[in-house]
């Protein structure tokens, strides 16, 4: 079984900046590759950000682009989304998220595991 945790999640005022990171137990999270998705009240689960096993291939969509960085420690089983000039737009629940397979981009249906997820709200 796997837990993933989320954790830096708050609230900021618009152009502000936040680190998001995901916490993994167990021993296959080098082996996943990582994502974070973000879920806006009454939206469906979006795509934001993604890194493959390695660390090596990163993939964004298309509005975090230059805003947002997502990076990976696996001697730490941690994940990372540098979140910056944040805008109200950006207001989510960001989950964290393993799946078994690089794709580009990763999909909410085929992924593997879930954190519980952490607030992010912006205001302007």
């Amino acid at each position: 079984q796997v837990l993933l945790v989320e954790s830096g999640g708050g609230l900021v005022q618009a152009g502000g900046s936040l680190r998001l990171s995901c916490g993994a137990s167990g021993r296959i999270f080098r082996r996943y590759a990582m994502g974070w998705f973000g879920q806006a009240p009454g939206k469906e689960r979006d795509f934001v950000a993604g890194i493959s096993e390695t660390g090596s291939n990163t993939y964004y969509a298309d509005s975090v682009k230059g805003r947002f960085t997502i990076s990976r420690d696996s001697a730490k089983n941690t994940a990372y989304l540098e979140m910056n000039s944040l805008t109200p737009e950006d207001t989510a629940v960001y989950y964290c998220a393993l799946d078994s397979r690089w794709r580009t981009p990763l999909v909410a249906g085929l992924v593997d595991y879930w954190g519980q997820g952490t607030q992010v709200t912006v205001s302007s």
